[in-house]
């Protein structure tokens, strides 16, 4: 599995909770890149709802905020 800061962003509107059916479908309705999908697809299914982001790719929040810390520097 591939994930990269951008790739993540976009799965952050998702209405979660969501299972892996439900994120597929949902990713795929939203147009998102298909590495996304790809990732996905490679998730355990267990039937098991995944509260956020986070549950996919644990170091999202960390990342993120690197992202929004390296921003607000260089509003100032």
């Amino acid at each position: 599995m591939y994930w990269t800061l951008q790739l993540a962003t976009q799965l952050d509107e998702a209405p979660w909770p969501l299972n892996k059916t439900e994120l597929i479908d949902y990713a795929k309705r939203s147009g998102v890149d298909s590495q996304i999908i790809a990732n996905l697809e490679e998730l355990d299914d267990d039937g098991e709802e995944y509260e956020s982001i986070t549950d996919i790719w644990s170091e999202y929040a960390e990342w993120r905020e690197r992202l929004e810390m390296a921003y607000d520097e260089d509003e100032y």
